[in-house]
C-alpha cells in the first residue's frame, strides 16, 4: 500500500500554481455573477442596492457555495482545472468527500466572515456607547490578527504546496486532482520565438523614437533625384516658382531657403520647425534664411 501511495503522490500532484489559479477563477467567477447582478437594476434609482450590497453578495455566494461545494465538494475554478476538495482528517488513504459539518463551516468562514467585516463599520458606526466601541475594535483586530495568519499560511503554502488558504488549513480540506494527470510536455519553441519576437519589438519601440524619420526620408530623396545636369530653365527661379518643392502643388505665399527651388510657407516651416537639420529635398542644401520670394510671374506663364 506504501508503493501505491508512492506512485499516487508521484502522479497526482496537486500543483502550488493550480490552486491559485483556481483561486483567481474563483474571485473572477464573483465579480462576473456581481456585475450581471447589477446591470439588471441599471433601470433604478441609483443607489438602489447600495444599503444592501453585503446581504446581496452573501445571498449569491450562498447560491453558488449551494451548486460547487455543497453539491460537488469542488469550487467552480477547482471544476475547471480538475480539482476537487478532500476530507483530509480521514483515517484512510482512498479519497473521502467533505462531510457536511466542513461544508457548513466553509459557508460560515468564507461568506460569514467577509460578510461580517463588510457590514461591521455600518453596525457599529453610529452607535456611541462604549461597548459597541470594544466590539468593534474587538472585530478589527480579529480580522487583522486573520490576515496576518492568512499571509503566514500562504507562505507555508510556498513552502509545502498543502493548504492555499487559511479556511483550509483549518477544516482539514485538501486540494486533489480528480483524475490520474497525464505527463506534461513542455515545447519551448513557441515560447522561444515570443520571448524573441517581444524582445525585438521593445527594441524597435525604444529605438524608433531616437529616428528622425523625415529627415531620413528627405536625404534618401535627395539621393535618388538627379541632381546635376539641370538645364538652365529649371535653375531659373521663375521655372520653380510653378512648384513646391515639398508638396508638388502651386506654391502658397512661397518662400526660399537660400537655393534656387521654391516652398510653399506653411511647407517649409513646419519641416523647419519639426528637424533644425532640415534640407532641401531636391538639392541637399540646409536652410540658411527663410526669405519671401520677391520674384513675381506674370499671370499669363500660368497657361504656358
Amino acid at each position: 500500500m506504501a508503493s501505491s501511495i508512492g506512485n499516487e503522490k508521484s502522479v497526482n500532484p496537486v500543483l502550488r500554481i493550480s490552486q491559485l489559479d483556481a483561486l483567481e477563477l474563483n474571485k473572477a467567477l464573483e465579480q462576473l455573477v456581481w456585475s450581471q447582478f447589477t446591470s439588471c437594476f441599471h433601470g433604478f434609482k441609483p443607489g438602489v442596492l447600495a444599503h444592501f450590497e453585503p446581504e446581496v453578495k452573501a445571498f449569491l455566494c450562498l447560491i453558488l457555495w449551494k451548486f460547487t461545494i455543497y453539491s460537488q465538494n469542488a469550487t467552480v475554478g477547482q471544476a475547471i482545472l480538475n480539482i476537487r476538495y478532500k476530507n483530509n482528517l480521514a483515517q484512510t488513504e482512498k479519497y473521502q468527500p467533505l462531510s457536511k459539518h466542513q461544508k457548513l463551516w466553509y459557508l460560515i468562514f468564507t461568506v460569514g466572515g467577509r460578510w461580517l467585516e463588510e457590514r461591521c463599520y455600518d453596525l457599529f458606526s453610529n452607535r456611541q456607547q462604549q461597548s459597541f466601541c470594544k466590539i468593534k475594535s474587538y472585530i478589527s483586530f480579529g480580522s487583522g490578527l486573520l490576515k496576518l495568519c492568512g499571509l503566514l499560511n500562504f507562505l507555508i503554502f510556498l513552502r509545502k504546496g498543502t493548504f492555499a488558504t487559511l479556511t483550509e488549513r483549518i477544516l482539514g480540506i485538501r486540494s486533489v486532482f480528480c483524475k490520474p494527470q497525464s505527463v506534461r510536455q513542455i515545447g519551448f519553441e513557441y515560447m522561444n520565438r515570443e520571448l524573441l519576437w517581444h524582445g525585438f519589438a521593445e527594441f524597435l519601440i525604444y529605438l524608433l523614437p531616437l529616428i528622425n524619420v523625415q529627415k531620413l526620408k528627405l536625404k534618401i530623396s535627395s539621393w535618388c533625384l538627379p541632381i546635376a545636369g539641370l538645364s538652365n530653365s529649371e535653375n531659373t527661379l521663375a521655372a520653380h516658382c510653378r512648384e513646391c518643392s515639398l508638396c508638388g502643388e502651386w506654391p502658397t505665399m512661397p518662400h526660399t531657403i537660400g537655393c534656387p527651388h521654391v516652398f510653399c510657407y506653411y511647407c517649409i516651416k513646419s519641416n523647419f520647425l519639426f528637424d533644425m537639420y532640415f534640407t532641401c529635398p531636391k538639392c541637399g542644401s540646409e536652410v540658411h534664411s527663410l526669405q519671401p520670394l520677391k520674384y513675381k510671374i506674370e499671370m499669363t506663364e500660368l497657361h504656358v
